[in-house]
C-alpha cells in the first residue's frame, strides 16, 4: 500500500493573476491529490495529501509545468500531518500582512484566444479586448494592490452572466482573470477624427482603409498611443517625420507574422524567439536588401526594428493591411501620450483619425527594443512585456533602496529583500511632462510592492533633476553613486555577480570624481568601490552641449589633439564650418566654454564627422549609429596603437593610465588622405578601439591580476564594436559579462544603483539626506 503524506507548499514569483490557482487544481485532480490551494499575500500556499510519489510529482510540476505567463521564484514544501481530505478545493485568499507577491507584465495574445478572435461561432469573434489568465493587460492597468479587478481601469465595466460564469470557474482559463470581458460588457473601439468627433461605420476597417490611403492614425495599445502609417507609403511616412519633428530617427514596423519579418529582414532563430515571444519587443534586425519599406521609415540604416502584434486589435488591423509603422505617439523628446483628452490635444497635429477605445491606461509604458547577440538578448529599452518583473540580486540589501536613476533615457528602481523592481522607459527628464511620470511612476512602484524606501541612491551630478528629487526626500540615508561605477555595477548584477571586475565603461557622458567629464573608462570595480585605472586621453568638447549636438566641433578637437596647433581644415566637415571654426579653436586654446573630456561616445563623433558622415544630429548617438553603419563588415584589419610604457596602475594613490586614442583618429585621418573606402576605414576604426581595449585590459590584469572584464556604456550598443571586443578579449583569456536583463545604456544605471547603495548599506556606509 502507498504511503499517504501530506505537505505544506509555499510559491512565490509571479504567481497571481497568471491562471496559477487553476492550474494547481488541475493538476491535483489528475494525479488523484486532495487538498486546496489559495492566494496571499506572499504568494501561492497549497496543502495537498495522497501517496508519497505523487505528492513529489505534483511538487516538481508546480515549476516544470506552470502556466505562460508564471514565473516561479521558488517552491518549498514542508511535510505535516495528514487530515484526510476527499476533494481539492481553491480556498478563500488571505489579505492579511505585507504584500510580497508579484504582478506579472502585459503579455502578448495567447493562441487560445487568437483561436477565439477568428471563429466567427465563439461570442468573441473580432473582439479586439479579448483576453485570459495566459495573456493582456497587466501591468498597465493595475492601479493599486491587491490585484483584483476593482483596483484595475477595468473596474468601470462590470462582468455580464457569461463572463462572471467564466470568471468563477475553476476549471476555465479565465478563472480570476481580471480583465475578463466580452462584446455584451467590456470597452468597445471609437474611431474620431482630429476634433474628437465619432466617425460612423466599423472603426477597424475604417481605419485600414484610411492607412491604405495614406493617411496617419493615433491608436490606442497597452501602454499608450501609437502613430501608424502604411511602411511601404513614403508620402505617409515622410509626412509623419515631418509632423512629429522627427527628422531621421528610425520607425519601429509591426508585421503580422515571422514570414512578413523575413520579407523584410534576416531572421535568425534566436530573433524569431524574440519576436514571437509573450513579451513581443521591438527586435533590431538586418535589413534585406529587397525590403518593401519606404525609404523614411529608416533613412539609410541597415537595420529595421521590427515586432509582431500584441494585442487582438493589432492582429485585427494587420488582417486588412500590409506592415505599418508603429512608432510612439508623442512629438520629439516628449514622453508617449496615454491619456485620451491629453492624447487629442498633444496628437492634434499629427495624426489624421484617433482609433481609440474606453479601457483606461494608468501606467504609459513604451515598447520594448531588444537585440541579439550570441543566442542571447541585449536590451535596448526595457519596459512593456518585462516591467515589472523583477531582477534578482545576489545578495538582499538590508534596508530598502529607491535608485533614481540618470537624466537620460532615464528609469527609476526599488528594491526589498532578493528583488529590484527596475521600472519601465521614462525617458529624458528634459521636461515636466517626463519629470511628472517619473514622480508618479516611483508612488506607483513603492503603492504597487509595499517598499518604502529608507536608502536612496542617485547619480553625482548636482544639476541632474533625478539627483534634485533624492536630495529633496526626507527621512532617507543617500547614497551618491559615480555614473561609471553604476554602469559597471549594473553590469555585474545582471549577470548575479559581485566583482572585482575590470569594467570597460564607454558612453557618451557622465560626471567624474574629479569634476571633469568621463565617458571613456578603465576601471577596477565591484558593487561597493572603484578605482578609476585608465582612461581615454581628454580632449576639449568646445561649447559643452552643443558639440554633442555637432560633432564637427569634436572632430576639430580631436584633430587639433593628436595633429598639434595647426589642424588639418579642409576636410569637408571643417569647410561647411568654416566660419565658426576660428572661435571653436579658440575655446580649444583657452579652455573657455571647452569642457575636457574622456568620452568614447564623443571620439566616435568625431570619427564619424572626419568622415563626412554627420556634421549635425537630430538624435542622441546618430552619428555613431551612421558610423557603425558604414563599416564594411568584412574588414578585419586595424590600426595599431601604442600603449604609454608601463605605468603604476592598480596602486592607491596611482594616477590613473591615459590610453592614446587619438592615434586612432589620426590614423583614419591617414588612411583617409591615402584614398581608402570610408567603410573599409569605419571598420578598421572599430576593430582598432576593440583591440585598444582589450590591450589595456591585458595592461591591467597584470597589474590586478583580475580576468573578468564587464562592458557597460551605451556605446556598447554598438553590435560591431561588441562583436570585435568581445573576440579580442576572448583572444586575450578574459571572461566577459555583457548585459542581458538590463540595457548597457542608462536605462540600466538605476539597477546599478541598487546594486552599490545595498553594498554600502550592509557596510554602513550611507550618510542622511
Amino acid at each position: 500500500m502507498h504511503e499517504r503524506v501530506r505537505e505544506h507548499i509555499r510559491v512565490t514569483g509571479v504567481v497571481q493573476g497568471v491562471g496559477f490557482r487553476p492550474f494547481v487544481y488541475t493538476l491535483a485532480g489528475e494525479l488523484g491529490l486532495t487538498g486546496f490551494v489559495g492566494n496571499d499575500v506572499h504568494g501561492v500556499f497549497v496543502e495537498v495529501e495522497g501517496p508519497r510519489s505523487e505528492v513529489a510529482r505534483f511538487r516538481e510540476a508546480l515549476s516544470g509545468q506552470a502556466p505562460p505567463l508564471a514565473v516561479v521564484d521558488e517552491v518549498t514544501g514542508t511535510e505535516i500531518e495528514p487530515r484526510g481530505d476527499e476533494t481539492f478545493e481553491i480556498a478563500l485568499s488571505d489579505s492579511s500582512g505585507k504584500r510580497a507577491t508579484l504582478v506579472s507584465a502585459d503579455s502578448a495574445t495567447c493562441a487560445d484566444c487568437l483561436a477565439e478572435l477568428r471563429d466567427p461561432a465563439d461570442r468573441r469573434y473580432r473582439y479586439p479586448f479579448l483576453n485570459c489568465t495566459n495573456c493582456g493587460p497587466r501591468f498597465t492597468i493595475v492601479t493599486d494592490v491587491p490585484y483584483d479587478r476593482p483596483l484595475t481601469t477595468m473596474a468601470p465595466f462590470g462582468m455580464c452572466a457569461d463572463c462572471a460564469a467564466e470568471y468563477h470557474d475553476p476549471a476555465n482559463r479565465r478563472f480570476h482573470a481580471q480583465p475578463v470581458c466580452c462584446p455584451a460588457c467590456g470597452p468597445r473601439l471609437r474611431l474620431t477624427d482630429s476634433a474628437g468627433t465619432a466617425l460612423p461605420d466599423d472603426p477597424l476597417r475604417r481605419t485600414a482603409a484610411a492607412l491604405r490611403e495614406g493617411g496617419i492614425v493615433a491608436v490606442k495599445g497597452l501602454g499608450g498611443y501609437h502613430l501608424a502609417v502604411d511602411a511601404a507609403n513614403s508620402d505617409a511616412a515622410a509626412t509623419l517625420r515631418k509632423r512629429k519633428h522627427r527628422e531621421e530617427k528610425p520607425f519601429a514596423i509591426m508585421v503580422p507574422d515571422v514570414a512578413r519579418a523575413r520579407e523584410l529582414c534576416e531572421v535568425d532563430e534566436h530573433e524569431r524567439a524574440l519576436l514571437e515571444s509573450r513579451r513581443r519587443p521591438i527586435v533590431l534586425l538586418d535589413r534585406r536588401g529587397d525590403a518593401r519599406v519606404a525609404e523614411a521609415v529608416a533613412p539609410g540604416n541597415r537595420q529595421l526594428g521590427v515586432m509582431l502584434p500584441y494585442t487582438p486589435l493589432h492582429h485585427l488591423l494587420l488582417d486588412e493591411t500590409g506592415p505599418i509603422v508603429l512608432t510612439s505617439a508623442n512629438l520629439s523628446d516628449e514622453p508617449i501620450a496615454y491619456r485620451d483628452a491629453d492624447a487629442r490635444e498633444r496628437l492634434a497635429e499629427i495624426a489624421d483619425l484617433f482609433l481609440g477605445h474606453d479601457r483606461g491606461i494608468h501606467m504609459r509604458t513604451d515598447d520594448s527594443v531588444v537585440r541579439s547577440f550570441e543566442g542571447r538578448e541585449l536590451p535596448v529599452r526595457r519596459s512593456r512585456g518585462w516591467v515589472p518583473e523583477p531582477v534578482p540580486l545576489r545578495t538582499a540589501p538590508p534596508r530598502a533602496v529607491l535608485a533614481c536613476g540618470a537624466e537620460l533615457k532615464n528609469t527609476f528602481c526599488v528594491a526589498e529583500g532578493p528583488r529590484a523592481f527596475v521600472s519601465h522607459h521614462i525617458g529624458d527628464l528634459e521636461n515636466y511632462e517626463t519629470l511628472r511620470s517619473f514622480t508618479e511612476g516611483i508612488e506607483h512602484f513603492q503603492r504597487l510592492f509595499e517598499i518604502e524606501p529608507e536608502v536612496v541612491a542617485h547619480d553625482l551630478h548636482p544639476e541632474y533633476l533625478s539627483t534634485k528629487y533624492a536630495v529633496e526626500r526626507e527621512g532617507v540615508d543617500l547614497v551618491g553613486v559615480q555614473h561609471h561605477h553604476a554602469h559597471i555595477a549594473s553590469c555585474l548584477a545582471d549577470n548575479g555577480e559581485r566583482g572585482p571586475a575590470l569594467g570597460v565603461a564607454f558612453d557618451g557622458l557622465g560626471f567624474g570624481t574629479d569634476g571633469t567629464i568621463w565617458g571613456g573608462e578603465f576601471l577596477l570595480a565591484d558593487l561597493a568601490e572603484f578605482q578609476r585605472l585608465a582612461h581615454l586621453e581628454t580632449v576639449p568638447m568646445p561649447g559643452g552641449d552643443r558639440a554633442v549636438k555637432q560633432p564637427w566641433r569634436m572632430a576639430l578637437a580631436q584633430l587639433r589633439s593628436c595633429c598639434g596647433a595647426e589642424p588639418p581644415l579642409d576636410l569637408g566637415a571643417l569647410r561647411r564650418n568654416e566660419s565658426r571654426v576660428p572661435a571653436v579653436l579658440r575655446m580649444c586654446e583657452k579652455g573657455v566654454n571647452a569642457p575636457r573630456t574622456s568620452s568614447a561616445g564623443r571620439l566616435f563623433d568625431a570619427v564619424a564627422a572626419i568622415l563626412g558622415l554627420r556634421d549635425t544630429v537630430s538624435y542622441e548617438g546618430q552619428a555613431a549609429i551612421e558610423l557603425e553603419q558604414l563599416a564594411d563588415r568584412a574588414e578585419l584589419g586595424h590600426y595599431p596603437v601604442r600603449l604609454p610604457e608601463p605605468v603604476e596602475v592598480g596602486t592607491a594613490g596611482a594616477a590613473p593610465m591615459s590610453v592614446p586614442s587619438g592615434q586612432l583618429v589620426r590614423a583614419v585621418l591617414d588612411q583617409l588622405r591615402r584614398g581608402e573606402e570610408t567603410g573599409v576605414i569605419a571598420a578598421r576604426f572599430h576593430n582598432g578601439v576593440a583591440e585598444l581595449i582589450a590591450r589595456v585590459c591585458d595592461r591591467l590584469r597584470d597589474a590586478t591580476g583580475v580576468e573578468v572584464v564587464a562592458l557597460s556604456g551605451g556605446v556598447f550598443q554598438n553590435m560591431l564594436l561588441v562583436r570585435r571586443t568581445v573576440d579580442a578579449l576572448r583572444r586575450h583569456g578574459f571572461r566577459v559579462l555583457l548585459h542581458s536583463r538590463v540595457p548597457p545604456n542608462d536605462g540600466g544605471i538605476s539597477l546599478g544603483q541598487v546594486a552599490v547603495a545595498a553594498e554600502r548599506d550592509r557596510r554602513g556606509e550611507t550618510s542622511p539626506a
